[in-house]
């Protein structure tokens, strides 16, 4: 049975959720998925797909009453073929560093590199491929060559492939890993057994620090953040108690233009820039606390 795409251009990440929002609560047959990808920074692509084609025009009426510049969407009719597979079959691996992120069909090349990490693009957010988690992978390897990370903190965790990362560069370190998201904590614990650190990496359904083991914790040596630049402004104050006296933190998830808030916030906290990375429109921070 053929599918249907449908496509939609947006000028930004926050036009882009208030699209897929849209698609996913207005719009009649309901989306069987929604997908945003980076398209150049700032703008995004959403592709939405369905059993059943929607209706064009109600689409287009429903999207340009929330914003004039949604109003540009297209519906095509996919062929019945697995574009999963074979989607995921295209993907490169990426290099950050030392680190090599790569599917499962480029196992045999890369499974006995101690410092290679298999994750699947899937339902879960981490595939490697996104400029912000290369960013974070590439800071937490300049890290690993340069400190003792004992105690490792992945907030907001997706996948898991940065704290599977972080368990692959400190073989010694202890890794908690959150998400609030329960599908993405069951993709990271399954990944974490797959890349064979389940023993080391534990995996919580948690946002924030709201979860009793977090609060129990030893002060992390590292805390890792790929999220968005609000809730890294309001995890500020919490990450520098969770952090050891001289705990590094890496923080992304953040357009070039959005880092300078988010430094001043870390600033305010306590802790000083390390360095900054960009890539294609994004940025990373490393701090540590003073």
């Amino acid at each position: 049975m053929p599918l249907f795409k449908l496509r939609v251009d947006v000028p930004d990440l926050e036009a882009g959720r208030a699209a897929a929002d849209i698609i996913e609560t207005l719009v009649e047959p309901a989306p069987l998925a929604v997908t945003l990808f980076e398209l150049r920074p700032p703008a995004f692509v959403l592709e939405a797909y369905f059993d059943e084609p929607p209706r064009l025009d109600e689409v287009k009426r429903h999207l340009a009453a929330r914003d004039a510049r949604l109003a540009d969407a297209s519906l095509q009719e996919v062929p019945d073929r697995n574009w999963v597979a074979l989607s995921q079959a295209s993907l490169p691996p990426i290099a950050a560093g030392r680190l090599i992120v790569h599917g499962s069909h480029d196992r045999a090349r890369f499974a006995m590199r101690r410092l290679a990490v298999e994750i699947e693009a899937g339902e879960a957010f981490g595939s490697g491929h996104n400029a912000t988690t290369a960013l974070c992978l590439e800071a937490l390897d300049w890290l690993a060559r340069r400190r003792r990370l004992g105690r490792v903190l992945d907030l907001g965790c997706g996948s898991g492939v940065l704290a599977i990362a972080a368990a692959r560069v400190a073989p010694s370190a202890h890794v908690i890993a959150t998400d609030n998201d329960p599908i993405a904590v069951a993709v990271a614990k399954a990944n974490a057994r797959l890349n064979r650190v389940g023993r080391r990496v534990q995996v919580l359904q948690a946002s924030g620090f709201g979860h009793p083991a977090l609060r129990r914790a030893p002060p992390f040596d590292l805390a890792l953040a790929n999220i968005l630049p609000g809730p890294l402004v309001d995890l500020a104050p919490a990450l520098r108690r969770a952090s050891r006296s001289g705990g590094v933190a890496v923080l992304s998830g953040l357009l070039d233009h959005q880092a300078r808030e988010v430094a001043a916030a870390y600033g305010a906290a306590g802790f000083h820039l390390l360095r900054r990375l960009q890539r294609a429109g994004w940025t990373a921070l490393v701090a540590a606390r003073s």
